[in-house]
């Protein structure tokens, strides 16, 4: 694989993260609120944490084992962040994202999610893309459902996020479902 792309979409660009973005990740992804929806996010998140998850995007890609892509609007800048975590040999990945709290419920991510899918399906030659959220966070699945995905199932007390069991919701599509 070659660089890693840039997508467009009517409103958004989702590009490769830049150095200089790490300020506006920490401070984005830094919100109790956004943490507490992913399983991943550290809280607090220090000084050098963002830094450090950039540093590690190209390396990713390059051994195809994920593309991370920064949501960018024309209007606000960075809003958070969309990644595929692939598994070349099975033809799938997992979906990701995070969006900044002052940038929820504005549609970027089920926009990016449709940009990202497209992609995978399209340039990666993937079968299968997934995702999953908690169940306590509905507006995650009303994301993978206008993204096109579909819900498959609850795996109950799959996580364990901040020391408690969480079940999550498992949504999918493959390459030849309607979009």
């Amino acid at each position: 694989m070659r660089k890693l792309p840039t997508l467009a979409t009517a409103r958004l660009s989702l590009r490769p993260f830049l150095l200089s973005d790490a300020a506006t990740v920490q401070r984005l992804a830094g919100e109790r609120a956004v943490a507490d929806t992913t399983l991943t996010i550290p809280h607090p998140y220090a000084d050098g944490m963002a830094e450090s998850w950039i540093a590690t995007h190209e390396g990713a890609w390059t051994r195809h084992e994920s593309a991370t892509l920064a949501i960018t609007a024309q209007d606000a800048g960075l809003v958070g962040a969309i990644a595929l975590r692939i598994e070349l040999p099975q033809r799938r990945a997992e979906l990701g994202y995070w969006i900044g709290m002052p940038f929820w419920n504005q549609g970027y991510a089920t926009e990016a999610a449709r940009a990202i899918i497209g992609f995978g399906f399209a340039q990666l030659s993937l079968q299968r893309i997934y995702a999953h959220h908690f169940v306590r966070n509905p507006a995650s699945g009303r994301v993978m459902e206008k993204a096109g995905l579909r819900h498959e199932g609850v795996l109950r007390g799959h996580f364990f996020r901040w020391g408690i069991p969480e079940d999550v919701a498992v949504w999918g599509m493959l390459a030849g479902d309607p979009r």
